[in-house]
């Protein structure tokens, strides 16, 4: 469903690679591309029996079932996006079972829930795990986007897309959780320079306060009664489901316009003034409106 109907089958055998769909927004953008038609490439580091070092019991199998069963077909292929060898694989699979067919490349890895020390300064956080968030949410970006792209640039046509959190250069509370946010949105500008010449479109995105099963896990509730964690965090209240996002992508994915936006960041609550996006409950949360509200921008 996009903005409360049924979505149109826009995305009919186009082919996607979603880097990090195993759980939150990468799951979401996935079942959502499927739901519109598309073949989806379904990667991550958690597979049945073998999860990664995030120990959430999410896998890709599952997201890719998901795909088919929204309409689209889905297809699991175990990658850790930090290796090198690993994505030149994936994408070489992908080139030979699609015919060369790339339509849209995903970057939403990141894996870095227990790097980031929140609360510390960036000399008194770890050094060693600064760096792996760097590896994990900046370098496996960089891999994906150097073997996704040649595929795009060979037809003259494709979307790259960087998830990020936050759509400006403002810091966000921590040095190395800042600075791999940041520079998510620099690679879609710098590459949508380099590939715009080759009609290969590259943008940014960011969601709001995501509902994400970590996030409702690390409240204690679940989507049926999400709100009783507002008794907890009160800003809680303009959460939102990854299905925002993921609804406002596809539909962005699809804007005949879509080559003039190239290098932007866009936001969930922005695609869905735009688009007439609607979220899974059929609510249009804007934290933008609200962070203005709440005084976190000043």
């Amino acid at each position: 469903m996009i903005g409360g109907r049924s979505i149109v089958r826009t995305l009919e055998g186009r082919v996607a690679v979603v880097a990090g769909a195993t759980r939150g927004l990468g799951r979401a953008i996935a079942v959502t591309l499927g739901e519109a038609g598309a073949i989806v490439y379904v990667t991550g580091r958690s597979v049945r029996g073998e999860p990664s070092d995030i120990g959430r019991p999410e896998t890709i199998e599952e997201t890719a079932e998901r795909v088919t069963a929204a309409g689209g077909r889905g297809i699991a292929v175990r990658t850790d996006h930090t290796d090198e060898v690993q994505v030149k694989a994936l994408f070489e699979r992908v080139a030979d079972e699609q015919n060369g067919r790339l339509d849209m490349a995903v970057n939403d890895v990141w894996g870095c829930e227990k790097l980031v020390e929140w609360g510390r300064t960036f000399w008194e956080h770890d050094l060693s795990d600064g760096f792996a968030v760097q590896r994990r949410a900046v370098w496996s970006h960089m891999i994906t986007s150097y073997y996704a792209a040649p595929l795009m640039v060979r037809r003259q046509e494709g979307l790259i897309v960087e998830v990020t959190d936050g759509w400006d250069y403002r810091y966000r509370g921590n040095l190395y959780y800042s600075l791999a946010k940041i520079s998510a949105i620099h690679l879609a500008q710098s590459m949508a320079a380099d590939l715009k010449p080759h009609g290969v479109t590259a943008i940014a995105v960011s969601p709001g306060f995501l509902r994400s099963e970590e996030m409702l896990d690390h409240f204690g509730v679940t989507e049926a009664n999400w709100r009783e964690a507002v008794k907890q965090e009160p800003h809680f209240i303009m959460s939102e489901t990854p299905y925002y996002m993921a609804r406002g992508l596809a539909a962005l994915s699809t804007d005949p316009q879509l080559a003039a936006k190239t290098g932007g960041v866009f936001t969930s609550w922005g695609l869905s003034d735009e688009y007439g996006i609607q979220d899974v409950d059929g609510a249009r949360p804007h934290w933008g409106n609200y962070a203005k509200e709440q005084g976190f921008y000043d």
